[in-house]
């Protein structure tokens, strides 16, 4: 039975270089659906980690406290819309009145809409200028709790905070913009029409987003507020104890329900959600994602299995004689069965070998454009376009290798 097979595989490969632009038209649809699958599931393999490096930067003992779920989620509704901003106020009671919370850290974002409409934000030293900046305002403990590094300078401190001193620290991509071959430090820059002083420069996350800019500008949470009386919009870094952080968010949950007078009979008008819980909500999305990416590259699987099932009722034809003479010399209907599928198979084979190595292109292609994008072919990507390209040949191969094994040897004999 091996040996049939070792033979039947040899008589394929045969066959395949024959005719060969035939084969690769055949299996086209073979090689896009499985390159799909590979380069697909690699980036989305990449993404995750890139993804989950960022939530899990705020750290295992750390949550975020929000109005709105931070993260991904759908179109708010009437009610979360209607919700009241996290304030400071809530920020000093979390921290007196949750013993198991180290300490809180506020960021205030500025308000994107004005009376004269959308607001763009902008940093300028001298003629160079920067918009779509990430400003915000917060505090010195933020630093730690999001795990901020400095590449030159320093972040600012809480006498700079407490007295509404006009510094900036800036992040990496900032510094490249406005001060190519200059040190920053010292330098005094242009935020919006507010004049204010560089004493540090971020280094760029190593968790961030694939191909995000490093665009930070952050300023004394003090600071922030006198020069932008709109903002409001604010969430709170909260930090618990090692190993206390379910103690913690039950703490901080209850502060809240009674700071934001919410009734018992009431759910939270707020959100707390952990890292390792944006990461799982996150991972969710991405499971319909990959599901779309199924039923994308099953079309093309669809199509391709259709060709080879077309081109191998064309080859029973085209060999009609030749069954004949095997069936003559004593070959069984599995013989020839066994002949046709293992053409399928080894034909759908090759080709999803193909697909294979185009999707590997596509996947390092992207870690070459996007650096931060940590793409990597998953074993389940490959084990998966493999079963599904073999499953294809003996799939619609076995129309073919039945229609062959039922052909009489006489007249399959006198077949011109």
């Amino acid at each position: 039975m091996l040996r049939a097979v070792v033979e039947d595989t040899k008589l394929a490969l045969a066959t395949i270089r024959e005719h060969k632009m035939r084969a690769f038209l055949t299996v086209l649809g073979v090689i896009i659906g499985t390159g799909t699958i590979i380069g697909v599931g690699s980036i989305l393999a990449g993404f995750d980690g890139a993804i989950s490096a960022i939530f899990r930067s705020f750290g295992t003992n750390s949550m975020i406290v929000f109005k709105w779920p931070p993260g991904f989620h759908g179109r708010l509704t009437p009610e979360e819309r209607q919700r009241k901003p996290i304030t400071l106020e809530y920020a000093a009671a979390i921290e007196d009145r949750c013993p198991d919370v180290v300490r809180v850290s506020p960021f205030l974002m500025p308000w994107n809409f004005d009376v004269r409409g959308p607001q763009i934000f902008k940093i300028k030293y001298k003629g160079n200028d920067l918009f779509q900046i990430d400003l915000g305002g917060t505090v010195e403990s933020f630093a730690a709790a999001s795990g901020v590094e400095m590449l030159s300078g320093r972040f600012f401190n809480e006498f700079e905070n407490v007295h509404r001193m006009p510094v900036v620290v800036i992040g990496e991509d900032v510094q490249k913009a406005l001060f190519a071959n200059i040190d920053p430090i010292g330098k005094e820059v242009d935020v919006n029409g507010h004049v204010v002083t560089v004493i540090g420069v971020m280094k760029r996350p190593a968790a961030s987003f694939p191909g995000q800019q490093d665009n930070r500008v952050y300023l004394p949470l003090s600071t922030m507020r006198k020069m932008f009386p709109q903002a409001k919009e604010m969430y709170l870094v909260v930090e618990a104890s090692k190993g206390k952080i379910s103690a913690a968010q039950d703490e901080v949950r209850a502060v809240l329900r009674q700071e934001r007078r919410v009734p018992p009979s009431k759910p939270d008008n707020f959100a707390i959600s952990t890292s390792e819980q944006m990461v799982e909500q996150f991972r969710q999305m991405m499971s319909v994602t990959a599901l779309v990416m199924v039923v994308l590259s099953s079309i093309g699987l669809l199509v391709g299995g259709i060709g080879v099932m077309n081109i191998m009722l064309v080859s029973v034809t085209e060999r009609t004689r030749e069954i004949g003479v095997r069936k003559a010399i004593g070959a069984r209907r599995l013989d020839i069965i066994i002949q046709f599928l293992t053409e399928a198979v080894v034909l759908t084979g090759l080709g999803g070998l193909i697909g294979i190595t185009f999707g590997w292109i596509v996947s390092i292609a992207a870690r070459f454009v996007f650096p931060s994008l940590p793409t990597m072919v998953p074993t389940w990507a490959v084990a998966l376009g493999v079963v599904v390209s073999v499953g294809i040949g003996l799939f619609f191969g076995i129309w073919p290798a039945n229609k062959a094994a039922r052909l009489d040897p006489v007249e399959a004999l006198r077949y011109e």
